[in-house]
């Protein structure tokens, strides 16, 4: 079984240069390897990995950085074993704020990076036609992203970042706008979606029972500047539902992942609410 890291980061640090001339350290020493998990019949299933830690700790710096759309000042970031060099098929990316093609109706935002590949025009039908159906979007083929709720917006997102089949997917906080209830819903629609497509998922959140609902594994992430302190493997089989928050189980798990973001010290903002 090939166990190759599917992401790699190796004594990764980020330090950016304010308006003003200050030196701002926004990461040091940040040191992650992800691969791939398999079930026992051979199957691929990926990964679900967290990134927890509070607000401004530095956790999207990273995810940028494997998304290509920033780089190291020190060390070095591997997809797949390759050095990072700039955006690729292989990476998707979903933001916190809504990134659909205002112009584009649902169905030709799902489309638009299956053209940019050539894609042949049946098979891109089929494709955007079940990934419609899996995010629930169904009858909102012909709408525009402005007419949609928050909560369906960032489903178009999501089908949108699955078109094209990547083998990562990076989530920036992409529940973080919306109310309890449609992200109890969008947590529960994610992680249908991932066991269907065995992507390997890195999730950036700074709300602790989300975390833990989402991942196979948690890492905390300290303070600016943000290095991961902890690694925190979850127990929890699949598939899971919105119960397994009402366990002791899952309450004792999310207590000691907050015991040790509290241990990390800082003031940044985390959440204890879905």
């Amino acid at each position: 079984m090939d166990q190759k890291a599917k992401i790699t980061l190796r004594g990764v640090s980020r330090v950016f240069t304010s308006a003003s001339g200050e030196r701002v350290e926004a990461l040091r020493d940040v040191n992650l390897e992800v691969s791939d998990d398999f079930a026992p019949d051979g199957r691929d299933i990926g990964e679900c990995r967290v990134l927890l830690g509070p607000s401004g700790c530095g956790k999207s710096t990273i995810l940028r950085l494997i998304a290509g759309l920033d780089f190291p000042t020190a060390g070095e970031v591997l997809v797949n074993g390759r050095r990072v060099e700039g955006p690729g098929s292989d990476r998707g990316m979903v933001f916190q704020k809504y990134t659909s093609f205002a112009w584009l109706t649902v169905a030709a935002n799902v489309e638009y990076g299956l053209r940019l590949k050539g894609t042949p025009p049946g098979e891109r039908r089929e494709i955007v036609d079940h990934l419609i159906d899996a995010v629930g979007l169904r009858g909102f083929e012909t709408a525009y992203p402005h007419t949609l709720s928050g909560g369906m917006q960032q489903r178009l997102a999501i089908a949108r970042s699955l078109a094209v089949r990547p083998q990562v997917l990076l989530m920036d906080e992409p529940f973080g706008a919306l109310d309890a209830q449609t992200r109890n819903g969008m947590q529960t629609l994610l992680l249908k979606i991932w066991d269907e497509t065995a992507a390997t998922i890195l999730f950036v959140t700074h709300d602790v029972a989300e975390a833990v609902f989402l991942a196979d594994r948690l890492y905390i992430v300290s303070p600016r500047p943000g290095t991961i302190v902890e690694e925190i493997p979850v127990p929890f089989g699949r598939p899971r539902d919105q119960d397994l928050k009402e366990l002791p189980a899952f309450q004792e798990l999310e207590a000691l992942a907050l015991a040790r973001l509290r241990r990390t010290g800082g003031s940044g903002q985390v959440r204890m609410s879905v």
